[in-house]
Order: structure tokens, then sequence, then C-alpha cells
């Protein structure tokens, strides 16, 4: 198997996410880099920019396949939709809990050990003015963040995209030529609960977590972004979110049960 294929088996189940990309440069760009790099799975959330642009198509070269099957979706759960795992990048320092991490130390995590074909992770960018939000940020379990010169410090979109996906890259080889795997610092064996199942268990759990007095309308992001985060950390699996939402439900039909009797 020639060396420029092989082991890239890993790549197939990686989609990059470009949340409200601005410019068809950067997404001609970015799809030029996927090519580059083995990636083909690009993921436009509510782009505002044609990606079928003819400045797209020129930065492209002869990444277009990729822009030609790009997904196109309304917003980011949307991209998610099938995902174990996400990774989100920033370029800025937050005050949440959540740690920023290096992306030779996050990334691996993204590449399965095994082949699953059920398998999807996705890596997350946001838009070039803004990056992404806090908001959008709490969608995936890891954040990094890409060092760079604290004189200018902002990577331009499609840089960043490069960044990340020549280290995927690298790091697939690395393990198709039994290089020694750079090990994640998380769990990288069983099969997680995909995000989008996680993202109902989340919107359940604050609704009641709302009901019962134990968060308040104001404190709510705060205190959900949390505790997403440790569940994001323990990663559980399809059957143990199952466990997790009967024990909501029961709490839910528990509290309406003792309101009806007052």
């Amino acid at each position: 198997m020639a060396l420029s294929t092989m082991g890239l088996w890993q790549l197939e189940q990686i989609r990059i996410v470009l949340v409200e990309p601005a410019g068809p440069r950067n997404v001609g760009a970015t799809a030029r880099v996927m090519k580059n790099m083995g990636l083909r799975h690009l993921v436009l959330v509510n782009p505002q920019c044609d990606p079928c642009d003819e400045e797209a198509r020129r930065m492209a070269v002869h990444g277009a396949d990729i822009l030609a099957i790009a997904s196109t979706v309304a917003t980011l759960p949307e991209a998610l939709i099938g995902c174990e795992r996400a990774i989100a990048t920033t370029g800025r320092l937050h005050r949440q809990d959540q740690p920023l991490e290096l992306p030779e130390t996050a990334l691996p995590w993204l590449l399965p050990p095994v082949p699953q074909d059920s398998f999807a992770a996705a890596l997350v960018f946001g838009p070039e003015d803004r990056g992404l939000s806090n908001d959008e940020l709490v969608y995936a379990q890891r954040w990094v963040r890409i060092p760079a010169s604290a004189d200018y410090p902002s990577l331009n979109l499609a840089q960043a995209v490069a960044v990340c996906s020549y280290l995927l890259h690298r790091l697939a080889l690395a393990e198709a030529l039994g290089d020694a795997f750079p090990p994640a610092t998380w769990a990288t064996t069983g099969s997680s609960a995909p995000l989008d199942q996680l993202e109902g268990f989340y919107q359940d759990l604050e609704t009641l977590l709302l009901k019962i007095g134990y968060l308040y309308p104001h404190t709510a992001p705060s205190r959900m972004a949390k505790l997403r985060h440790l569940l994001h950390r323990a990663g559980p699996d399809p059957a143990e979110l199952a466990m997790l939402r009967g024990v909501l439900r029961q709490v839910n039909w528990a509290v309406d049960k003792t309101s009806q009797t007052f």
C-alpha cells in the first residue's frame, strides 16, 4: 500500500466543521488543505458565503471535489449528528473551567484505534471575525488552542485548519507505520453515545433542574456548561446514557406526582 494512502481509514471518519464561514476563499483553501491531508468530509454550518463561488473553486484547486460533496446545515448540533467525539478550536482564553489543550494533546483522541463503521468525530472551527462563542463551544467535549506569538495570536481560518489537518494526517500515518502513537489523555476504547443523543439528555436535564429549583434561568448556562464538561469526560456509552435518561424520567414523574398532591 502506498505511503500516501496507508492508514488513512481513520481520516475517513473525521468531519471538518466550519461554523458560519464568511469568505469563499477560506472555504476553498480549507477544501484544498483537506485534500492535501486526506480528509474528505467538510460540513458548513449556516455559511455566510457561497461555497460554490468561483473564488472558492479557484482556491480549492484539486480540492474542488471536497467542495462539491460538502454538507450544509443550519446549526452546529445538526453538524454533529452521529458524532461520538467533537473538538472545538478557539483562539480566546475563557473564564469557564474547561481547559484549553494543545492540538497534539487532544487531536489523537479524534482518531479511532480500530475500524468502526458507525464511528464519526468532528473538528469544529468558528467564524473568521469572532471564533466560536461560548454557546457554540459547549457542544464539543474538548477545546484546543493553537499556540502562537503573543504579538499576533489570531490565525486565519484556513491556516488553523491546515495546522490541525496536518497533525491528524501525521498521526494517522504514524499509526499505520507502527510508530509510537501519542497517547490520548481520555479513554479511546469503547463506544460513546452520539453527541446528538447527549444533547437531548442535556436539554431534558436542564428542564428538570429548572423545575426543581436547582437551576435558575440567569445561572443555567454556566451551571449546565460545567455539567456538560463532567459528562463529556465520563463519556457514557449508549446503554449508560439510556440509564441516565431513565433516572430523569423517574425523577420528573415523582416531581409531577408530588405537585399533584398539593
